[in-house]
């Protein structure tokens, strides 16, 4: 190679690599250049632990998309109530009246029945199932394409892992103890608690401990211990049924305004995703360790008698959901695509966990 050609060459890679860098000098200078000030709404109240603030909360997840865009996109947020009311988050984030609402997709099942499949499904899969479904397994994909018509972008931002049954102002005998029953419950379970005769009460959080200590209703589910001692449900009721059927698993929601979303440029987008798959981690980890060290108080000093649903129940609840799963499955096309997917998707990862995380759950997670 002659020398004015390997000049040659050499100039013109050191042009090319200045054009590179001044290109991507200006376009990093174009995106620092433009800040986005979005609003999320809550459905949960102001102060709430895991729903509004704490390690991987909505208030944390605004925090982390700040310092990670370096200020380019900041969110302020508002609990329930402080700019919109509990429930009202689905229809302000798809007029456009905000950019962001944090909940439970299982609120909007007035609207879209299959919702309730991307919170919790009864007898369905714990977090880790639930987790490898949405982000590996097509999940995440159908919750989008459920949305899409709505004009919003769905997306996990919290999970508070397996949630308990219930406080129960007397104790379950049999299937026969649950006609007449008046109990707040949410979501799927409510559907199969009713078939069984139970009066179904959907409360907000803050009317449960009242309506349970007078009376109002007989029994009570909200989250786990942590947040049901924090909320002062056993001082109301000492049976706490522990067995988890209805809510193995539990998913924050975080909605996006789709006009909103498409608006950001592609590394900001990619920050909200990693913060809310951040979040999603943080919040089960933090919910664990709280729940662990409220269980063992709840029992150990205030006086909880904790313990499974008795065989029969649980069977009977197992007949009843199936048949309710199934029966909303053959009346709504949507309901049925995601219906399929998430059963065949359980059947796969049964056959592995139970392999994998229950053997070990056997013999290596007794006392020691």
């Amino acid at each position: 190679m002659s020398l004015n050609r390997r000049k040659f060459l050499s100039s013109g890679a050191i042009a090319a690599g200045a054009g590179l860098a001044l290109g991507a000098s200006s376009i990093a200078s174009a995106n620092t250049g433009k800040t986005f000030n979005w609003k999320m709404t809550n459905a949960y109240a102001p102060g709430s632990p895991f729903y509004v603030q704490g390690p991987g909360s909505p208030t944390d997840f605004c925090k982390r998309v700040e310092e990670m865009s370096g200020g380019r996109l900041k969110i302020q947020h508002f609990a329930a109530g402080e700019l919109i009311p509990a429930l009202e988050g689905f229809d302000a984030v798809a007029s456009g009246m905000v950019e962001m609402n944090a909940a439970n997709a299982f609120f909007w099942a007035g609207k879209i029945p299959a919702a309730q499949f991307f919170t919790a499904v009864p007898f369905g899969m714990n977090t880790q199932g639930m987790n490898a479904w949405l982000y590996n397994g097509g999940g995440l994909k159908l919750w989008e394409e459920l949305y899409e018509p709505h004009g919003l972008v769905p997306m996990p931002m919290g999970n508070t892992g397996t949630q308990m049954t219930g406080w129960f102002r007397q104790p379950l005998e049999n299937v026969d103890s649950l006609k007449g029953l008046k109990m707040r419950i949410a979501g799927l379970a409510g559907k199969v608690y009713s078939e069984l005769g139970v009066a179904v009460r959907l409360l907000p959080g803050g009317e449960i401990f009242p309506a349970l200590e007078r009376g109002v209703i007989d029994a009570a589910e909200f989250v786990g211990p942590y947040q049901d001692r924090r909320m002062g449900l056993h001082k109301a009721a000492k049976n706490y049924y522990t067995t988890g059927w209805h809510e193995p698993t539990n998913v924050t929601e975080l909605i996006i305004n789709k006009q909103a979303w498409d608006s950001l440029p592609a590394d900001l987008q990619a920050i909200v995703r990693f913060c809310a798959q951040a979040c999603n981690t943080d919040s089960w980890s933090w919910c664990d360790a709280v729940n662990a060290e409220a269980m063992q108080d709840l029992v150990n000093n205030q006086g909880v008698i904790a313990r499974p649903l008795p065989t029969d129940i649980i069977k009977r609840l197992h007949e009843v959901t199936n048949d309710t799963l199934s029966s909303m499955a053959a009346s709504d096309p949507a309901t049925k695509k995601i219906y399929e997917h998430f059963f065949a998707f359980r059947k796969q990862y049964i056959s592995w966990a139970s392999v994998g995380e229950k053997a070990f759950m056997e013999i290596g997670m007794g006392e020691s």
